[in-house]
């Protein structure tokens, strides 16, 4: 069975925008473009044709999925969190014992997961060790450059 998908309120609303912007926008620019590409004639050895599907293709995929995570997500939302212990939608203080300094990270879906912005996934390797875990608690996170430790200092909203 998969794994649950999470969306915060904040990554439902981004899903539901670029929704409408590939349906309202870039949908129908690619129509335009098979639309013009016909009109170069011979299907059968036609480049802009052939391009113009393959972004097709690719556009109604992304509608696609988008559509089915938001129709499969767990949306979490602020009111339901529990903040005594770590889970998706808490923001959470960490101090890094091998840089001795404090970072912070908000745990989101995958979908939304942008690290540059403090943003990880519960399924990456530091947000699925850190879910479950209280105020305290000192994580060991096995990634892929070796083991890393954190103590909790603090979750929020």
């Amino acid at each position: 069975m998969p794994t649950a998908k999470y969306l915060t309120p904040e990554g439902k609303k981004q899903l539901e925008d670029k929704l409408q912007y590939l349906k309202t926008v870039k949908r129908p620019e690619v129509v335009k473009k098979i639309g013009l590409a016909r009109e170069f004639g011979d299907l059968s050895e036609n480049s802009e044709y052939d391009a113009a599907k393959d972004e097709q293709a690719v556009i109604e995929g992304q509608i696609a999925e988008i559509e089915n995570t938001l129709l499969n997500a767990v949306v979490v939302k602020k009111s339901s969190i529990d903040t005594s212990k770590v889970s998706v939608g808490t923001t959470v203080k960490l101090y890094d014992e091998e840089f001795d300094e404090e970072v912070e990270y908000k745990i989101v879906g995958s979908d939304e997961s942008d690290p540059k912005k403090g943003l990880i996934s519960n399924e990456s390797p530091v947000g699925s060790a850190l879910i479950g875990n209280n105020v305290g608690t000192m994580v060991v996170v096995n990634t892929p450059n070796g083991e890393v430790r954190y103590k909790i200092l603090s979750i929020t909203v």
